[in-house]
């Protein structure tokens, strides 16, 4: 297992090193965002630790650079920091898990384990899909760079077909991951969804951006 680890505290990259070598890991190093982007790019590994806090370039940008690129190697992010927003642009910048400094090593691994079960699946910050872009973070959708204007439920739609795009989703899957368990209406308010947001998204003289296929549910093609 080959792992990438970029951090600028020497000792803690000298820490890591020994450590995930006494597991049998094979370790590449950078101790710098430039170095350990250009290593990410250019490197065959299965996992990659990346610290946040970074001379040249720090692990956010150094995340969206690698998921911009189409790079899904699993990234788990080290930061001293450990507030709520700073996990969240970790992971929105497109990690896979954070970690706070200190840490065990015993929880290291077991993070490392995790990450490299769930293989490189794509997992884009940002949702494209039919010249549509829609950004979870900002809870922002625009068509070809033009803002479109949703409720957060007609979001939370839209962002589960993009992310099943060029499958089928079936109306019960959309109430379960769209509406909260508190629900107790009719199962049609998925159809009056989907209607509202055809309304919105879809061009004149143009094929519906939702389509319906009988019997299945609703689909996103997966392309633009």
């Amino acid at each position: 297992m080959r792992v990438l680890v970029v951090e600028d505290d020497h000792a803690m990259a000298a820490s890591l090193r020994w450590g995930l070598e006494a597991e049998g890991y094979v370790v590449d190093a950078a101790d710098n965002g430039t170095d350990g982007l250009w290593k990410a790019t250019e490197g065959d590994h299965d996992v990659i630790v990346l610290d946040v806090m970074l001379p040249g370039m720090n692990g956010y940008q150094i995340c969206r650079r690698l998921r911009d690129q189409g790079l899904w190697t699993p990234i788990l992010m080290l930061t001293a920091m450990d507030e709520d927003l700073d996990h969240a642009e970790g992971l929105d910048s497109g990690a896979d898990d954070y970690l706070a400094k200190p840490f065990s090593y015993t929880v290291l691994l077991a993070h490392l384990r995790a990450l490299t079960r769930r293989g490189l699946t794509e997992r884009p910050a940002v949702l494209t899909a039919v010249g549509l872009t829609l950004d979870p973070a900002a809870r922002t959708v625009s068509r070809d760079g033009i803002p479109i204007d949703l409720t957060a439920r007609e979001i939370a739609v839209l962002e589960y077909l993009m992310r099943h795009k060029g499958r089928p989703v079936s109306k019960t899957d959309l109430l379960n991951h769209c509406w909260d368990t508190a629900y107790d209406g009719p199962p049609s308010v998925v159809e009056v969804q989907v209607h509202r947001l055809r309304r919105k998204l879809d061009l004149p003289d143009a094929e519906p951006t939702i389509v319906t296929i009988r019997g299945e549910g609703y689909l996103i093609e997966d392309g633009r």
